[in-house]
């Protein structure tokens, strides 16, 4: 199973993330497209870290939500929706190219990544944007209960996709992730290993409520925001191998 990585999320001066620590230990980055995080400069440094360590790249765009960090939904028409992601995914394709890498794949983010998973229009839109791309690009979604009917809306457009499971993270008894405002939303440590564990043994994860639930996944998120944390991805790298 392979690691995935939000990267590339700081933003001038401001400082997000420990991204030279954790590229060497992930084999897939997402890397924000200046719309919730990122700009030029962190976009060329973020791929030369990829391009060093050999990680393959994805794109990380978002809603048009800079001050929010693309955490906050927005109404947005389906043309609207198409044309904001094409612009991000360019920017970060463009630059992969000058830097002599290629660009694989796309993992919305934040609300929109949460609204493509619980809204067909939005989904819709999203396909649009991928399989309207000048090349073939990979999309990168939750994986649920429901990603059979998530392939089949996708293979009318045809667009692969990579199906997406959280190390950190409470599943609900629906297959969705349980909201971090919620108490165990997050797991730590024992409980965290445990998950990734199950995932990789048994294809499942056990919810909040206790059931199994069959997750298959292609990919796991991980985090590189402290030292915790990159400690936790060495972790789950150790268990993987």
């Amino acid at each position: 199973m392979k690691l995935n990585c939000d990267l590339g999320e700081s933003y001038g001066s401001w400082q997000m993330g420990l991204d030279a620590d954790v590229m060497p230990h992930i084999d897939m980055a997402n890397i924000a497209c200046g719309f919730h995080a990122g700009d030029a400069d962190v976009m060329a440094r973020t791929l030369a870290l990829a391009k060093q360590h050999g990680v393959t790249i994805g794109a990380h765009p978002s809603y048009p939500d800079l001050q929010g960090f693309g955490r906050r939904s927005m109404v947005l028409s389906h043309s609207e929706i198409v044309n904001c992601m094409r612009y991000q995914i360019a920017a970060l394709d463009g630059m992969a190219l000058s830097a002599g890498v290629t660009l694989s794949y796309i993992k919305p983010h934040g609300a929109l990544y949460n609204d493509m998973m619980a809204k067909p229009v939005v989904f819709a839109a999203v396909l649009d944007a991928v399989a309207g791309f000048y090349k073939p690009l990979k999309l990168m979604i939750l994986a649920t209960a429901r990603q059979q009917e998530f392939a089949a809306m996708a293979k009318v457009q045809g667009v692969e996709l990579l199906f997406e499971a959280f190390a950190d993270r409470r599943y609900t008894d629906e297959g969705t992730l349980t909201p971090r405002s919620q108490a165990g939303a997050v797991l730590h440590g024992d409980d965290m290993l445990a998950q990734v564990r199950q995932l990789v043994k048994h294809g499942s994860v056990t919810t909040a409520s206790g059931k199994q639930l069959a997750l298959q996944a292609d990919t796991l998120c991980v985090h590189g925001d402290n030292q915790t944390a990159i400690a936790q991805v060495q972790q789950i790298r150790a268990l993987l191998a």
